[in-house]
């Protein structure tokens, strides 16, 4: 219905974005909404994907229309859902979720929160060769490096707060900037604790 929303950004949450196009506000869920940062109160272009079911209507959008399209893909996954096709959209590429598929890695597609080796299967069962479109798309980084960055990213974000947390902050506090940090390209630990105290003494 919504190809793409093009407006002036206005807002951004841990689990959306607020979009002005001629004075009309558009809630629109994102992967990852601080991808957006550097465009706040600028015009920015968004794919979007109006999800409709009987008791609820969301707007889902995305930075490139490869992850709009990857994510409407994990829709026809039986078992996974807008929040699980989300998350995955949000920590991987096109191109690296094609090959996972094309590989049937269940090591990698298993990485992804709420996946287990029952979905992966079940992923693989009904997208292998319906991907192969970017399997070929460029990639600056080959499918082990990508996972190991993934692995090195999330050590450094889980021993981050539990430092946090030794410096007396709670879980909730820590929670609410959770999507910031786990967008930070760190290369340490420490990258991540120090971002993390930048925000939390905002």
């Amino acid at each position: 219905m919504y190809a793409y929303i093009d407006g002036e950004l206005m807002t951004i949450k841990e689990d959306h974005i607020v979009i002005d196009v001629s004075g009309i506000g558009y809630e629109i869920f994102s992967p990852n909404p601080y991808r957006f940062q550097d465009k706040i109160n600028e015009r920015v272009k968004v794919y979007t994907y109006f999800y409709v079911r009987e008791d609820t209507q969301m707007m889902y959008g995305f930075k490139e229309e490869e992850e709009k399209e990857l994510f409407k893909k994990l829709l026809n996954v039986s078992g996974i859902g807008p929040k699980n096709a989300l998350s995955i959209v949000g920590q991987t590429s096109a191109h690296d979720f094609a090959m996972a598929i094309d590989r049937e890695d269940d090591a990698y597609l298993t990485k992804f929160p709420g996946v287990g080796k029952k979905t992966a299967r079940q992923m693989v069962l009904d997208l292998k060769g319906k991907v192969t479109e970017w399997m070929n798309a460029q990639s600056s980084q080959t499918l082990t490096e990508s996972v190991t960055q993934a692995t090195s990213h999330h050590i450094y974000y889980d021993e981050a707060v539990e430092a946090l947390k030794s410096l007396g902050y709670s879980a909730r506090e820590i929670n609410g900037i959770s999507n910031q940090l786990k967008a930070l390209e760190a290369k340490s630990t420490d990258d991540v604790i120090k971002k993390g105290l930048q925000l939390l003494m905002r």
